[in-house]
């Protein structure tokens, strides 16, 4: 009647398009997430198959589950280690946990 409304000014209109701005944040999280989290992951997982590829009849190895042997046997799926004198057990290749330098179980025995 005698007060008439009073409407808020409507905001400007932004531009429709592709903001770079605020895509930025994501691109820099992502670059950060593989420098450190992927790419050292893949290094690792490089080098664990060249030393599992590697491993030949004679070498000295330790399993993921602590049994430290010497391979007798050397297949392209199987290990057969020799764990002590006449006692052989058969291991697969991914069960290794890290190839030991030579005389390191008479060390230990």
């Amino acid at each position: 009647m005698l007060i008439s409304p009073a409407y808020a000014a409507a905001a400007p209109a932004q531009p429709a398009g592709f903001d770079l701005m605020s895509f930025l944040p994501m691109v820099v999280i992502f670059v950060l997430f593989y420098f450190l989290m992927i790419r050292p992951q893949q290094k690792r997982m490089k080098e664990q198959k060249a030393m599992l590829d590697a491993i030949t009849k004679g070498d000295e190895v330790i399993s993921n589950g602590g049994v430290l042997g010497r391979v007798t046997k050397a297949g392209e799926q199987y290990l057969t280690i020799e764990i002590a004198d006449g006692v052989e057990i058969v291991l697969q290749r991914a069960a290794v946990a890290a190839k030991l330098e030579k005389g390191t179980i008479k060390a230990q025995r």
